[in-house]
C-alpha cells in the first residue's frame, strides 16, 4: 500500500523568547518516497508528453509503416542475389540473371520512395510535437509564480526550453524511422537465414541475444550519466549569461582572467562528463563488431561445411552472410539511435519535470472582487509575514499598514530589509506566508489575474524594455492605447524630452532590453509604460533616480483616479514629503508615519537621515528632535 503513496511527516519547532517576547515557528515537512513511487512518477511524466503527439497520430503510424516496408524489400535483396548466383551464374542464363538485376532494381527504387516517405512524416510528427511542446512549456512557466522561478533557476529553464526540447525532436525523428526498422531486420534476417539452412541459422539465433544484452547494458549505465551532462551544461549556461550581462563590471574590476579561469572549470566539468559518456557509448561499435565478425567466421566455417557435403549451394552462403552483414549495419544504426534515445529520454524527462511543477499562485476564475470598493483604503497589511522558498528566516515580519487612496507611501530600509518583498505581495509577485494584503478592501487572492493588473503599476528596480518600437513598449500597459494616452504618460513621466530627441519618435526602435538607451532613459520609459493604463496603484520600486521625484509626484496625483503611489527608496530625499513613511530593519517595520513623526519616534529613520545628511545632526540636537 505504501509504494505508490507519499508518506508525509510535518516537524513544527516552536522556540519562545520572554525577553523580545517573540515565538518563532519553524515548519518542516519530510517526503519519503520508495522507489516505486519515484518509477511510477517518471512514466507518468514520459506518458503525459505523448499528448503532444496526438495531433500527429497519422504521421506516427505511417513513418514507421513505410519503413517496415523498407525492411521488407531489404530483406528480400539477398534471396534475389542468391537466386542470380545459384541459377543464373551457375546455370549461365543471361536473361534469368538481367530478370533478377531488373528486379533489384524496382525494389531498390520502390524502397527509395519508402523512405523518403517516412523521413517525410517523421520530420513533420517531430518538428510539429517539438513545436506544441516548446509553447506549452513556455506557456507553464509564464504561469509559474516568482516562488517556482526562483526555486528552478532561470538557466535551467533557458536549457530545458531550447536544448533538451531540441534532443527530445530528434529522438523523436530517429524513433519513428530507426526503432522499428533495425529490430525487424535483425530478426527478419534470423527467420530468413532459418529459411535458407536451420544448421546456420543457430549461429544467429545465439549471436542476437549475446548482442542484445551487450547493447542494452551500456544503454542502463549510459542514461542516468546523460542526465549529469546537461544538469552541466545548465551551470554553464548559467555562468556564461551571468558573465555576458556583467562584462562591464567584470571589465571595470579588471577580473576578465578570473572569468576565463571560472568558466575554463566549468567548462572542462561538462567536457569531462561528455568524455566519459562518449567513452561508455563508444564501446557500442568495436562491441558489436567484435561479436559479429566471430559470428561470421563460424558461419562461414558452418556454411562451408553444409556446401561440401551438398547440402547448401555458394548462393544460400552469400545470401546468409549478407543477412549477416545487415545484422552488422543494423546494429551499429541501433547503436548509435540508442545514444540518441539515451539522451532524447533524459532530456524528456527534464522538460518533463518543468511541466510537472505546479504553481502556487492561483487566480479565482471569475472576477467580481475589483467592483468591491469599500472605504478610503487603498491597500491595507494586516499581520502580514513572508518567507521565501528554502529560507532559514523570515523576509518579513508582522507588518501592518493602512495606505488611503491618492496617497504617497515611501518605503525605506537598509539593503535587504524587505523593501521589495513588501511591494511585491501587493502586486501578488508573491503570497503572503500568514496575514492578509487587502486591495481596496479585499484580500489580492480574491482578484483575477486581469483585475488584479489592472489596478496595479509596477516599475522595478531593473529597468527592462523589450526589442521594437517606443509605442510597441508603451501599449504593454495598454493594449488600445491612443498616442496621445502614450504622450501624457511620457510627459508624466518626464519622458517626453527623451521621445522628441529621437529621429522617429514613437516609432524609434529600440533594440532587445534597450540597449541604445541610456540607463536613466529605460527608467523613465518604464514609468511611462506603467503609467498609460493609469493604475489605481503604482509601484516605483527604486526605480526614480533618474528623475525629479516631487515633478513626478505632482503630476501622478494630477491624474484620474486618484492613484496611490508606492514609492521604494534608500535615500530620504525622494521620499521626504511622502505622505506616509514605512521604515523597514531586518524584516519589520520599526516605524510609520510623516517626515516629522519619525524624526521624533523612530531611532532607524533618524541614523538612515543623519547617515545622509550629517550636517542636520547639531541642529537636530540644537531643536530638540525638530528639522526646520
Amino acid at each position: 500500500e505504501t509504494s505508490f503513496r507519499e508518506i508525509i511527516y510535518d516537524i513544527k519547532i516552536v522556540s519562545l523568547s520572554h525577553k523580545n517576547n517573540t515565538i518563532r515557528i519553524n515548519h518542516m515537512r519530510l517526503y519519503c518516497q520508495c522507489q516505486e513511487t519515484k518509477k511510477w512518477r517518471v512514466k507518468k511524466k514520459m506518458k503525459s508528453l505523448g499528448v503532444y503527439l496526438k495531433h500527429y497520430k497519422k504521421e506516427s503510424i505511417i513513418a514507421p509503416l513505410f519503413k517496415l516496408l523498407e525492411v521488407v524489400f531489404d530483406l528480400l535483396v539477398p534471396m534475389v542475389v542468391a537466386q542470380i548466383i545459384d541459377v543464373g551464374i551457375a546455370g549461365n542464363n543471361r536473361p534469368y540473371i538481367v530478370s533478377r538485376f531488373g528486379i533489384l532494381v524496382l525494389m531498390a527504387a520502390v524502397g527509395l520512395c519508402c523512405s523518403f516517405t517516412a523521413q517525410y512524416f517523421a520530420a513533420k510528427a517531430s518538428v510539429g510535437c517539438a513545436t506544441e511542446l516548446r509553447q506549452a512549456v513556455f506557456d507553464h512557466i509564464q504561469a509559474l509564480s516568482f516562488t517556482e522561478l526562483d526555486t528552478i533557476g532561470t538557466d535551467t529553464l533557458i536549457t530545458r526550453l531550447i536544448n533538451d526540447i531540441n534532443q527530445v525532436q530528434n529522438g523523436i525523428n530517429m524513433g519513428l524511422r530507426l526503432l522499428l526498422r533495425s529490430p525487424f531486420i535483425v530478426f527478419g534476417s534470423v527467420v530468413m537465414a532459418f529459411t535458407v539452412n536451420v544448421k546456420c541459422a543457430i549461429v544467429f539465433l545465439v549471436t542476437i541475444p549475446i548482442l542484445f544484452v551487450a547493447v542494452f547494458g551500456i544503454m542502463l549505465v549510459s542514461i542516468p550519466l546523460f542526465k549529469k551532462v546537461q544538469a552541466a551544461l545548465d551551470r554553464v549556461t548559467g555562468m556564461t549569461r551571468e558573465n555576458l550581462n556583467g562584462v562591464r563590471v567584470i571589465r571595470a574590476f579588471c577580473r576578465e582572467e578570473q572569468s576565463v579561469a571560472d568558466f575554463e572549470k566549468s567548462n572542462d566539468e561538462l567536457t569531462r562528463l561528455n568524455e566519459f559518456v562518449g567513452k561508455i557509448s563508444a564501446l557500442l561499435n568495436p562491441l558489436t563488431y567484435v561479436l559479429i565478425n566471430i559470428a561470421a567466421v563460424v558461419l562461414i566455417w558452418q556454411a562451408g561445411l553444409q556446401v561440401n557435403i551438398g547440402s547448401m549451394q555458394q548462393g544460400q552462403v552469400v545470401a546468409l552472410y549478407n543477412y549477416m552483414l545487415q545484422i552488422i549495419v543494423e546494429l551499429i544504426k541501433l547503436a548509435s539511435l540508442i545514444i540518441t534515445l539515451n539522451k532524447s529520454v533524459a532530456c524528456a524527462e527534464r522538460v518533463s519535470g518543468v511541466l510537472a511543477v505546479p504553481t502556487t499562485m492561483n487566480y479565482p476564475a471569475k472576477g467580481g472582487a475589483a467592483k468591491k470598493v469599500t472605504g478610503d483604503a487603498a491597500v491595507t497589511f494586516k499581520n502580514v509575514s513572508f518567507t521565501y522558498a528554502g529560507a532559514g528566516a523570515e523576509s518579513l515580519s508582522d507588518i501592518s499598514f493602512t495606505a488611503k487612496r491618492g496617497q504617497t507611501i515611501g518605503i525605506i530600509g537598509g539593503t535587504g530589509s524587505g523593501k521589495s518583498t513588501l511591494v511585491s505581495l501587493i502586486s501578488r509577485f508573491y503570497d503572503a506566508t500568514s496575514g492578509d494584503v487587502m486591495v481596496d478592501g479585499e484580500n489580492v487572492k480574491n482578484y483575477t489575474k486581469e483585475e488584479l493588473c489592472n489596478k496595479v503599476g509596477v516599475v522595478q528596480q531593473r529597468a527592462v524594455l523589450f526589442k521594437g518600437s517606443i509605442r510597441d513598449n508603451m501599449k504593454w500597459g495598454k493594449e488600445d492605447a491612443t498616442d496621445a494616452e502614450i504622450w501624457e504618460a511620457l510627459t508624466t513621466a518626464q519622458a517626453k524630452e527623451v521621445v522628441e530627441g529621437k529621429q522617429d519618435q514613437l516609432d524609434f526602435m529600440l533594440e532587445q532590453n534597450g540597449k541604445n538607451l541610456s540607463g536613466g532613459q529605460k527608467q523613465r520609459l518604464s514609468i511611462a509604460r506603467a503609467l498609460v493604463k493609469k493604475p489605481e496603484i503604482l509601484i516605483l520600486d527604486d526605480s526614480s533616480s533618474a528623475l525629479d521625484f516631487a515633478k513626478l509626484r505632482k503630476a501622478v496625483h494630477n491624474l484620474e483616479g486618484n492613484t496611490t503611489t508606492f514609492l521604494v527608496s534608500q535615500r530620504i530625499a525622494g521620499i521626504r514629503q511622502a505622505d506616509q513613511i514605512l521604515v523597514l530593519g531586518n524584516g519589520t517595520l520599526e516605524g510609520n508615519g510623516t517626515h516629522d513623526e519619525l524624526m521624533k519616534t523612530c531611532e532607524v529613520y533618524r541614523e538612515i537621515y543623519f547617515s545622509q545628511f550629517p550636517e542636520e545632526r547639531a541642529a537636530y540636537n540644537n531643536e530638540s528632535g525638530v528639522i526646520a
